[in-house]
């Protein structure tokens, strides 16, 4: 009891002390006990909502307030939005413009940029196929074998060992008409033939010497070489190109003939109007000729292309007014198809050429053991007028040409500086060596015939269509 009151006494002094701050409640327990429970607000609460006020409801009213101040705004402004909505949509495209001008003008510095670069690649091609050709055109070291004297003085047509090696292979002449049994050398290989032969050369110096412009004489200078065209492919590595010095309509002296000789079926020969038309590579005439081509050996005389046909020994005259075939005739004995060509191999069995005098064939038979033989032709009929044979052989030179009755040999067609080392006189049946320097500019000369109406001589050398400018001595 005495703790109940003195409890009871305690909660009075504090209810009275603390009115505003406590409060003080009486229940019975229902136990037969009375329970006693009272409140006191903590001196660090004084801020504690009353009730039906919270924190929620408090952060709740601050949104509340500010989206109403938003929306007030927004309000405010819509006005003054849309008086601005003209002048804005105008400031619009002019910044839109200004930016596409911007980058135009960003582009066209790329692209000069772009353009310059194109420029340094297109030169540095260039130079690389410039390096490229010049590669190409310089010989493969190899091994050289065993040299050929240019000249076998003790050589006597009829007399001595047969070239056995030359004639080793005898068969059937395919696609020879005539009844003439000489043995041919049948090469298996694809339809060009390609030897390797060195030569001795001796050095001379450049004899320009007195000059018979209008007679005849002996060959004493010969120019550099003159560039006309480069061939387009492979099937003009090799081939020949010439003037008629006696042309006869409808075609002009002018008027330029080509033909290329690498593959097994040579018969087109272009034409061109003239030697620029040549060197821009536009033929005016592309005629097919009626039976193939064998090797580089034709030639132009008088209005008619002369050749060798194919795989024979058999010349033909195809007239380029009818474009018919107007004769043929087997050239008696003649090696063919690689029994005896030049150094380079090629087929030049049988190689026709044009001077002062008219039309020759230059060959070689069984006969005379490998040695160059000279037959001067009739330009009609192809009927044989007179021949000669010499001493040199001639799978020893790369070349021979004819000049006023006068056979004329170039010792090599790799060499850039060799020589026109051999002549052989018509009118005195007599030889001798010579030395006019002579260059081959691009190391594979296959071709080299004289043009007595221009006085030059014409060469195809390694894809290249060249002439020589060449000099005569006065005839004694």
């Amino acid at each position: 009891m005495r703790f109940l009151v003195v409890l009871c006494v305690s909660c009075l002094l504090m209810g009275t002390q603390a009115q505003s701050s406590a409060s003080f409640r009486r229940a019975n327990a229902g136990n037969g006990r009375c329970q006693y429970s009272f409140t006191v607000d903590s001196p660090t609460e004084a801020s504690c909502p009353s009730p039906g006020s919270s924190p929620e409801m408090e952060a709740l009213k601050s949104r509340l307030g500010l989206l109403e101040a938003l929306v007030a705004r927004l309000v405010g402004g819509e006005a003054l939005s849309e008086s601005s909505a003209g002048s804005g949509s105008q400031s619009g495209l002019q910044d839109a413009y200004n930016q596409v001008m911007g980058e135009n003008t960003q582009l066209q510095r790329e692209k000069q940029r772009l353009d310059r670069q194109v420029q340094v690649l297109q030169q540095r091609v260039e130079e690389l196929r410039q390096e490229a050709e010049m590669l190409r055109s310089r010989p493969c070291t190899q091994q050289p074998p065993p040299r050929v004297p240019e000249i076998d003085n003790s050589f006597k047509p009829g007399s001595g060992p047969a070239l056995s090696h030359l004639v080793s292979r005898p068969g059937n002449t395919q696609g020879d008409t005539s009844s003439l049994r000489d043995p041919a050398w049948h090469y298996s290989g694809p339809g060009y033939q390609e030897l390797t032969a060195v030569v001795t050369e001796v050095s001379a110096p450049n004899l320009e010497g007195p000059a018979d412009i209008s007679g005849c004489g002996d060959l004493v200078w010969v120019d550099q070489p003159e560039v006309h065209r480069k061939a387009d492919s492979i099937a003009g590595k090799y081939g020949v190109w010439m003037q008629d010095p006696e042309a006869k309509e409808p075609y002009g002296p002018e008027m330029v003939w080509r033909i290329d000789a690498v593959g097994s079926e040579v018969r087109q020969l272009f034409g061109y109007e003239n030697m620029d038309q040549l060197s821009r590579g536009f033929p005016t005439k592309v005629l097919l000729l009626p039976e193939s081509v064998e090797s580089t050996g034709a030639t132009m005389y008088r209005g008619s292309l002369y050749y060798q046909r194919r795989l024979s020994r058999t010349l033909l005259r195809y007239d380029l007014l009818s474009e018919s075939i107007a004769a043929r005739r087997d050239l008696p004995h003649s090696g063919f198809h690689g029994q005896f060509p030049y150094s380079w191999g090629g087929y030049t069995d049988i190689d026709l050429a044009i001077d002062e005098n008219g039309l020759w064939a230059i060959y070689s038979t069984n006969k005379a053991k490998g040695a160059i033989v000279l037959s001067q032709l009739d330009p009609h009929n192809l009927e044989v007028k007179g021949t000669w044979e010499t001493k040199i052989r001639k799978t020893s030179v790369a070349n021979a040409f004819m000049i006023c009755g006068k056979l004329y040999t170039v010792a090599s067609y790799t060499s850039p500086n060799t020589t026109v080392n051999y002549m052989y006189d018509t009118a005195t049946s007599q030889g001798k060596t010579i030395s006019v320097p002579f260059k081959n500019r691009y190391r594979y000369n296959s071709m080299v015939d004289y043009n007595p109406g221009q006085r030059k001589l014409f060469a195809w050398d390694n894809f290249y269509i060249v002439s020589y400018n060449v000099r005569l001595g006065k005839q004694e």
